[in-house]
């Protein structure tokens, strides 16, 4: 049996509303229009990302979920970061580091679903937001370096008598 004219050139699966795919292991989740299903990488605005309806094929729209994903990428790194909570009660700071793991796992999450649109576009901010992310850290973390192995100036005050 051939499913052969159920998939189009570019890669993807037409999915007809309320249908499944031709081994009958995922339903079709589109209400009113068929949607293309994509197995492989694409280039276009035409997406979905997270939710049903967005970025509803607009160049404005397919920016802004851009920009989101890149967000949602840098948070990842940023959130990677464990807070330091000196001098507070040890199960309260355990309880706030298990909070920030668990938004940081979240939004990981969020950029896997994101990516697993197939969109190259998707993708590559996905990418830019981690590296982006990592790079003002460990910036930061340089500078801090740096400022802990410099000499502390000496407002101006000479030792030489």
């Amino acid at each position: 049996m051939s499913y052969d004219h159920d998939h189009d050139h570019d890669g993807g699966m037409y999915m007809p509303p309320g249908s499944s795919m031709p081994d009958g292991s995922m339903n079709s989740t589109s209400t009113d229009m068929g949607m293309m299903m994509h197995m492989t990488f694409y280039w276009g605005k035409d997406v979905l990302i997270l939710f049903s309806g967005w970025p509803e094929r607009s160049l404005g729209m397919y920016i802004l979920a851009l920009f989101f994903v890149f967000l949602l990428g840098f948070a990842v790194e940023v959130l990677s970061i464990s807070p330091q909570l000196v001098g507070s009660n040890s199960m309260a700071a355990l309880l706030i580091q298990a909070c920030v793991y668990v938004v940081r796992m979240a939004v990981a999450y969020m950029v896997m679903l994101s990516v697993m649109s197939f969109n190259l576009g998707v993708f590559i901010v996905a990418v830019a937001g981690h590296g982006a992310g990592f790079l003002l850290l460990k910036a930061r973390a340089l500078a801090a370096a740096n400022r802990a192995d410099s000499p502390v100036p000496s407002a101006g005050i000479s030792s030489k008598v």
